[in-house]
């Protein structure tokens, strides 16, 4: 192995918690990567039930290989939190990749880090991306040039594996699967709209749909912002 890669991984009130544990446990699974989570301050976030401590001040954090931000149904307030994406725009200079899971590509739009950039979201925030200056891409897992993106939620742990083989090679990322057991073998094929029957697809809809138009609004007060 080679030198020690350090992931940063921000998370913030409202984070979707398998979009960053996913990932971290294969992350810190890897030999030769420092995993460091981080929230404003420091401060524990809790999300969903769980309640995550001892994180790190992006604040005191000069450099990073690997910038990871996770989504959630927070990543707009996120988005609209100066010193927050302040810290994401830094800390994305210095790495060697850009990258995202699910909504989380929203915060790197609005960090003006995808204009012109083929990215992943979740699919029913992918529409927001242009917005932002993105190509939205409806791939699992996305890669355009330093900037990986994956999908909703669950493509995290794809997207983990496809990282540690960007920094190290398939074999370590393989090493990893293995060890985890990553072997999927989902009992309905209901993941993607696509493939969801009908009335399973109707019925998120419909419970998205509320939240579906203040998300809308809300990125455009962003993007308005931005440009």
């Amino acid at each position: 192995m080679t030198s020690q890669r350090r992931i940063v991984i921000p998370i913030y009130p409202g984070v979707t918690h398998l979009d960053f544990t996913g990932p971290h446990q294969f992350f810190s699974r890897t030999p030769g990567v420092e995993v460091v989570v981080a929230s404003a301050g420091g401060r524990p976030i809790e999300t969903q039930g769980l309640t995550f401590a001892n994180l790190a001040d992006p604040d005191d954090l000069t450099a990073c290989d690997v910038l990871c931000v996770p989504g959630g149904m927070g990543c707009l307030d996120a988005a609209e939190d100066e010193p927050f994406i302040n810290a994401i725009r830094r800390l994305a200079e210095t790495a060697q990749y850009v990258t995202s899971v699910c909504t989380g590509s929203l915060i790197l739009g609005a960090a003006g880090l995808l204009k012109g950039r083929r990215a992943a979201c979740h699919w029913a925030w992918r529409d927001l991306l242009p917005l932002f200056g993105a190509v939205p891409d409806s791939a699992r897992i996305v890669r355009d040039d330093n900037i990986i993106t994956g999908g909703g939620v669950t493509a995290g742990i794809d997207f983990a594996l496809t990282v540690i083989a960007a920094l190290f090679d398939d074999e370590t990322a393989q090493i990893a699967q293995l060890t985890l057991e990553y072997a999927p073998e989902p009992p309905f094929n209901a993941g993607r709209p696509e493939t969801a029957p009908t009335s399973i697809r109707e019925h998120v809809l419909a419970d998205m749909a509320e939240v579906q138009e203040t998300r809308y609004r809300q990125a455009e007060n962003i993007a308005a912002r931005l440009r």
